[in-house]
């Protein structure tokens, strides 16, 4: 079998030819729209020449980097998020030598979501390929227009965003609602900051979306899903006051008055949250 050559940080890995083209996976709801802006295949979306949403980051052996779409359609316009990347690999369980592109791996990880119906943001298109000995891949989604990341100051008491207690009650129970439904699958989000909940107000109420899922993995105790992202959530909540955390913690145990357990986890959280503080 034909096989290809690139390198990765400094050793030499091998790829099948077959790798040399994927199948490329499209959101049957968008894939016209992109054909009418002259985006319809991989080598036209790699191309694209716009200013980066991020700049590209430089490791793991290569880079990767997004860019921030406008597209015509019927009604006017619509936005998507556009990453690229080149040699950004990582190991896995199933690629412990070769490796694959972190954005298959989120991709993997959106598909999984997707099919179990839980709030992320909506999956456009996903190819990768091997060219000049160089394995690059691209991800597409939908932006989260209307909605904000948590880590916003509009969340804080002296923001725009939250109307009264009630009202902030009501988000601190959206949130923990989420991520328990997140949990009841045994996934953990791994790096459960602000900036990957996405919150849309909706009345008196609040929608939800969790992005960023390239370290989403499954764990097969609940449990340790469940400890890691909220002792994450907790440590990196700087804003929140003891209030709001407790707050947060209660509606995700859905308990007024905290059993032992709860206490026990609780404080496991909180003792965690302040040896990472001493360091």
């Amino acid at each position: 079998m034909l096989q290809l050559r690139y390198h990765c940080r400094d050793s030499s890995f091998y790829i099948p030819a077959y790798t040399l083209l994927m199948k490329d996976y499209w959101n049957k709801n968008w894939q016209h729209i992109f054909a009418t802006n002259n985006l319809a295949n991989f080598n036209a979306i790699w191309d694209l020449e716009t200013e980066w949403f991020e700049e590209p980051n430089k490791r793991r052996g290569g880079w990767s980097g997004v860019v921030k779409v406008d597209l015509d359609i019927a009604e006017g316009k619509t936005c998507v998020f556009i990453k690229r990347q080149e040699n950004h690999i990582t190991k896995t369980l199933f690629h412990p030598v070769r490796g694959m592109p972190t954005f298959e791996r989120e991709f993997n990880n959106i598909l999984r979501m997707q099919k179990r119906n839980l709030p992320i943001m909506e999956l456009v298109y996903f190819s990768k390929r091997v060219i000049n000995g160089n394995l690059q891949s691209i991800l597409i989604t939908k932006a989260l227009t209307d909605y904000i990341p948590l880590e916003s100051e509009r969340f804080l008491s002296s923001g725009d965003l939250v109307k009264n207690t009630a009202h902030k009650d009501k988000l601190l129970t959206s949130v923990a609602d989420t991520l328990r439904l997140i949990h009841q699958h045994h996934y953990q989000h791994n790096c459960l900051y602000l900036k990957h909940l996405f919150v849309k107000p909706d009345g008196d109420n609040w929608d939800i979306k969790i992005i960023d899922l390239e370290k989403l993995k499954w764990r097969f105790f609940k449990q340790d899903a469940v400890f890691r992202d909220l002792y994450t959530l907790h440590r990196h909540a700087q804003g929140w006051s003891v209030k709001d955390h407790v707050k947060l913690f209660k509606a995700y145990v859905q308990e007024s008055k905290l059993s032992d357990k709860s206490k026990k986890l609780w404080r496991d959280i909180e003792s965690k949250v302040l040896s990472k503080q001493d360091k």
